[in-house]
Formats: C-alpha cells, sequence, structure tokens
C-alpha cells in the first residue's frame, strides 16, 4: 500500500472512532469552513446531508438554523450575521440551547492555535429534565420540610413543655417559646448563646453537674429554683435526654422541663393537710396528758393555798418542784405540736435520729390506747446522724404509728427502733439505692399484717384498706416521696397475722456538720445566772399577770422594773427616761402598733437602750417586716429564768 494509500486508510479510521462517539463533532479551519464532522452531529442537529461535505461555510449552517426558527423570531439575516462575527473571534465558548423540539444541546466550542476551532454538542434534553425534576423535588421537599418545622415550632410553642437542644459547649441550638421565656429571651436571641449566659453564673453553677453527666452520655432529671422577677418562687423539673451517634459520640442534649411550681405547692398543702390529720388524731392524747398535768399544777397550789402555818424551804421545793416540771413539760409539748403542725417546706437538718424517735414518742405518749405498749429503741453506741427534715420526719413516724394503732384493734406491741446497716450491691438495686451504708428507722407492730396484693398498693396515693370517710390512702404514699426526696427509700415486710414491719433507709450524714438538736440539761439555780444591778427595765405586755410574773423574775435577777400600760406610753417613758436601760416588750399587742414597730420607733429615738422581745406565737413572722431576721432577741414564751437572765445581760451591757 503506497504512503497515500496508509493515510487515507488512518484517516478513515479515525472517521469511523468519531461516528462512533455519542457526540455531535464538528472541525472549521480559520476561514470558517468545515474541516472534519462526525455522523453524531447530523442525527443530532439533523441538518441536511448536502452541507456534509469540506469547506462547507459555517454560515450554511447558522442559516439552516434560522431559517427554521431555532434563533427564534425575528431578523434572520442579523442573527446569522451576529453569530459569524462572533465566531471569527475564536474564543472559547459554552452554551446550552433549546430547540423548538425541546431538545436541549449542549455547545462546546474550543480555538485551535492556527486558527478555527473545535465544537462538540451533547444532547443534555434527559440530564436537565431530571435535573429539573430534581429540583422540584428538593423545592417541594425544602417546602415540606419549612412546613413540617413551621408545625414543629407551633406544637413545641404551645404544648405546656419547655423544650430546648443543647450543643457543646454547651451552647443553645433550639429553644421553643415557653423555654426562651422562661429566661428571659425570645426564640431568636437564645439561638447561639451559652447555657451560662442565659442562666446566670449562680444558676448555672448548680446546673453545670447535670449537663456535664448528659454530656457523658447519661439520662439525668433534677429539679431546681429560681426567683420570678416578682420575687415568688418557681420550681423547674428537668431531663436531659443525650443525643448519641451509633458509636458512642455525644452530639448534643435534649432539654425537657416541666414549671413544677402549681405541683409543689399543691404537695405543701397535701402535706400539711396530712400533718393536720396527725395533729387531730394526737389531740385527744394531749389534751389527757394537759389534764394531768393541770392535775399536779393545780392540786400543789391547793395544798400551798390550804397551809395555815408557813412552810419550810424543804415543804416549799417538795410542792414546788413537781408544779415546775409539770409546767416546762407543758410548754415542751406545746411547742413540739406547734412546731409539728405549722408545716414547713423541705428543710435537711443535721439532726440525731435518737432525738426524733424522742420526740415521737412524747407526741404519741396519752395518743395510744392502754392496750398498745409503745418502745422506743434508740442506737446502742453513738448517736445515728443523718440530713434530713426533722418536722417532715416527725410527720412521717407518727402517720406509720396510727397505721400501726389501727392494724392492733385488739392491742399489742409498736415498737419504733433505729440502726445502720450495710447495704450490698444487690440489696441497695432493690432499693433504687446506691451501695452503701444507711441508717435504718424501723416501725414494727404486732398487728393483723398485710397480704401480697395489698402490700404492693400500699404506695399507691389514695389507695387504703380503711372504711369510707377514716382515711385519706396519702399517708404512706406522703412517707415514700419524702423518703426518695431525701435520698432513702422505704420497704415494707408483712404477712397476714403476723404483723408488719416498715423499715426507713436513709444516708448517713458526714462527720463534718453541726447537729441540730434539743438542750435537755437541767435549768441552772437562780444564784448561778448572770444578775443586773440595778438597771431599770420597761416591760411592755398587755397582760397584766404576765407582766407581773415578768417583773418578779426581772427582780430576782437584780433589776429595778417600770410596767407601761400600752405601746404609746412605752414611747413616751422610753424618751422621758434617760436613766431606762432596757425595754421588754410582747410582739403581739392589741392597737395600730405591735411590739416590733414598737422596739423599732424606740430604736430610732435611743440607740443607746437595749431592747428585747417575746412571743408565745410558734409561727410570729406575720407579715412582710416580721421575719425572724428582726435585729432584736425574741425569747419564746414560757421561757425559764436562765433565757430571760442570758437576753436581759445581753441588752443592758455596755
Amino acid at each position: 500500500m503506497t504512503e497515500e494509500g496508509q493515510f487515507q486508510s488512518q484517516l478513515d479510521l479515525l472517521q469511523a472512532a468519531l461516528d462512533h462517539v455519542n457526540q455531535g463533532f464538528s472541525v472549521f479551519d480559520a476561514d470558517l469552513r468545515l474541516v472534519a464532522w462526525n455522523r453524531g452531529l447530523w442525527e443530532m442537529l439533523d441538518f441536511p446531508q448536502k452541507l456534509a461535505r469540506r469547506g462547507t461555510h459555517l454560515e450554511a449552517f447558522l442559516r439552516v438554523n434560522a431559517e427554521r426558527g431555532e434563533y427564534g423570531p425575528g431578523d434572520i439575516e442579523g442573527k446569522i450575521q451576529r453569530r459569524v462575527e462572533r465566531a471569527k473571534l475564536f474564543e472559547s465558548h459554552y452554551f446550552e440551547r433549546v430547540r423548538p423540539s425541546g431538545q436541549i444541546i449542549a455547545v462546546s466550542g474550543t480555538p485551535l492555535p492556527q486558527g478555527g476551532f473545535v465544537t462538540t454538542y451533547t444532547d443534555v434534553t434527559e440530564d436537565r429534565q431530571r435535573q429539573e425534576t430534581l429540583e422540584k423535588t428538593v423545592a417541594e421537599r425544602t417546602r415540606a420540610l419549612r412546613q413540617s418545622e413551621d408545625w414543629l415550632r407551633l406544637v413545641t410553642d404551645n404544648i405546656p413543655a419547655l423544650i430546648a437542644y443543647l450543643a457543646p459547649g454547651p451552647v443553645f441550638r433550639f429553644a421553643n417559646r415557653r423555654y426562651a421565656e422562661w429566661f428571659g429571651q425570645s426564640v431568636a436571641s437564645i439561638v447561639g448563646r451559652s447555657a451560662e449566659d442565659v442562666a446566670g453564673s449562680d444558676l448555672y453553677a448548680e446546673l453545670a453537674p447535670h449537663i456535664a453527666h448528659a454530656f457523658e452520655g447519661n439520662a439525668v432529671s433534677y429539679e431546681y429554683q429560681r426567683n420570678r422577677p416578682d420575687g415568688s418562687k418557681a420550681y423547674m423539673r428537668s431531663t436531659l435526654i443525650p443525643d448519641m451517634t451509633i458509636d458512642g459520640r455525644t452530639l448534643g442534649v435534649f432539654v425537657l422541663s416541666l414549671d413544677a411550681s402549681d405541683q409543689k405547692h399543691s404537695e405543701a398543702a397535701l402535706l400539711q393537710s396530712q400533718r393536720m390529720d396527725a395533729v387531730g388524731k394526737l389531740t385527744g392524747g394531749l389534751a389527757h396528758d394537759f389534764n394531768n398535768l393541770l392535775t399536779i399544777i393545780m392540786g400543789n397550789l391547793l395544798t400551798l393555798k390550804r397551809a395555815e402555818d408557813p412552810l419550810d424551804v424543804e415543804a416549799l421545793t417538795k410542792h414546788l418542784t413537781p408544779i415546775l416540771a409539770a409546767a416546762q413539760r407543758g410548754a415542751d409539748l406545746t411547742e413540739r405540736l406547734l412546731a409539728f403542725s405549722r408545716g414547713q417546706a423541705v428543710d435537711p437538718q443535721r439532726i440525731a435520729l435518737d432525738d426524733v424517735l424522742r420526740n415521737v414518742a412524747t407526741l404519741l405518749d396519752g395518743s395510744l390506747p392502754s392496750s398498745i405498749s409503745l418502745n422506743v429503741e434508740c442506737a446502742r453506741n453513738a448517736p445515728i446522724r443523718v440530713e434530713i427534715d426533722p418536722t417532715q420526719m416527725e410527720t412521717a413516724l407518727i402517720n406509720l404509728a396510727f397505721n400501726a394503732r389501727d392494724a392492733m384493734p385488739g392491742g399489742g406491741e409498736l415498737v419504733l427502733s433505729i440502726d445502720q446497716v450495710d447495704l450490698s450491691a444487690r440489696s441497695a438495686e432493690d432499693l433504687h439505692l446506691s451501695e452503701g451504708r444507711y441508717a435504718v428507722v424501723s416501725v414494727s407492730d404486732t398487728g393483723t399484717g398485710m397480704d401480697e396484693e395489698t402490700r404492693l398498693r400500699v404506695f399507691e396515693p389514695f389507695f387504703t384498706t380503711k372504711p369510707f370517710g377514716t382515711g385519706s390512702g396519702l399517708g404512706l404514699s406522703m412517707v415514700y416521696g419524702f423518703m426518695r426526696q431525701s435520698g432513702g427509700a422505704i420497704d415494707i415486710a408483712s404477712e397476714p397475722g403476723q404483723g408488719t414491719r416498715i423499715q426507713l433507709y436513709l444516708p448517713l450524714a458526714n462527720h463534718h456538720g453541726e447537729t441540730v438538736s434539743i438542750p435537755s440539761a437541767p435549768s441552772p439555780a437562780l444564784n448561778d445566772l448572770p444578775h443586773g444591778n440595778g438597771e431599770l427595765i420597761l416591760i411592755v405586755e398587755d397582760n397584766a399577770d404576765v407582766a407581773a410574773v415578768l417583773a418578779g423574775q426581772l427582780q430576782d435577777l437584780g433589776y429595778s422594773v417600770l410596767l407601761a400600760e400600752d405601746a404609746e406610753d412605752a414611747r413616751s417613758l422610753a424618751a422621758e427616761l434617760p436613766e431606762l436601760k432596757g425595754v421588754l416588750s410582747d410582739i403581739v399587742m392589741p392597737g395600730q402598733m405591735n411590739g416590733l414597730a414598737l422596739a423599732r420607733d424606740i430604736r430610732s429615738r435611743r440607740a443607746d437602750l437595749g431592747i428585747a422581745l417575746m412571743t408565745g406565737y410558734a409561727n410570729w413572722n406575720i407579715g412582710e417586716d416580721m421575719g425572724r431576721d428582726c435585729g432584736f432577741p425574741v425569747l419564746s414564751k414560757p421561757f425559764e429564768s436562765e433565757s430571760l437572765a442570758r437576753t436581759m445581760k445581753q441588752i443592758t451591757a455596755p
């Protein structure tokens, strides 16, 4: 084969290859004349076959397109010439042209070094249709997503819950309207801010350990409180759920919070109702106690009154000692009953359980029928100390004691005892506690007991086995709630006819901190008390008999005494008597001015005058200015000479 034949053969081979490409292909020289092409160009653009020859000018192709309307309506010659002039620039170009048939052709031209250009034509109709469909789908889904987000926002903003999402930082990435408003923010302003910035440093210091625990991959529940702008307290119960990946990484934390303020108020009201119910049950026994005390007092006083001859010191002591003891016991009973009945919010204190059991025994003594023996077994060695609210602990034990009493209609034995126990991991898990050492308070009776079905339901609110109208069914549920709130647990062992034993498990208090207790040491003798040196004391007391007794006590302690008729008289005397050294005033008095207002008025006029207050009310802080931190010493009636002596020495000290 000649060299020319070989060259032609190679050209034919190249042309065959180009004809199999699924794109159109053309080459125009520097004079814009056709040099090369492939079959795909004619099949794709439907050009006349007469143009398929070397040397055909570009203008011929442009004219075919223009005449069949592929460049749109208008001046055909102008459209052709503009395209020819643009082609003579030999610049790279790319554009997509939609043919009248709807076919979309992508045209890509590349200039050649010696002039002319290579152009490829690609049918992108299906690609653009798929893209358009995809774009429509994306748009529809975007609209649907936006609608879903709007619905989600509408739902989360209107449900009675606070919802948020914390990203690492921790930083808020989402919050519904209620959550944002809880912290004084808007939905827009809270996003992107740190949790500490939103909650404030003080509250965040309380919340930070819970948040950190949640970011470690743990579900966390807790409660906290904060002050509203109006000064009232609001309570919140929150649950944190970690947002975790399959491989265990925490991406963030979902926050669900519920406003528990109303529930807290309801619980407080319910607790007070339970406490007052117990007080009502105690009343009969206390009346019996007070009648016995009054019998002792009146009997000894009548004996002294009937005595015709002066009695010697020994005889007087014989009669006066039981009078004073009975009076003190009556004061103790009154103080404990009032403290028990007035109710307070949970106020954990470090206390000795022995003291609680003795107080409960004092309250129960006389309230149980004679057919039931009450035994109290305190700690055998050192006192067992826990950190709980003593008033609520007494309420719980009173409720359990009365349940035991009702279970022993024919009599029996009621035992209150305390001990310590080491809970193994298995035992602790059964009680939903952590492994460790706990204090155990047991209330055992020899009553009728209960079957398994009843035992499993006793902690349900409103469940009771008592006849309708005689029991609320709330006693044990309140005890259960108090135990859980105090970090403890409650367990019941009972069988029909075998009695019941209820055990209260409480975490032991640490070895640090002050233990709250009631002093029980005997009062010192009068000569051992701090005495005055004739200082003049003004007594303001509306009850003449009480004023006379106080005057006598102060005179025995070495003070001179002046009695005021009322608050106005006391103001005048305080202003007119420079030799006056102290004022002892009752808080609750008839008239427009109470004792605290009087004390403040006198203090504003005479800063040198010592002032002390006294009251017979257990809960005397009535009104916004009657807080216990009033700036003056307060004596609770009845008080012993020791308390009076130390208080008067305090206010008259130079």
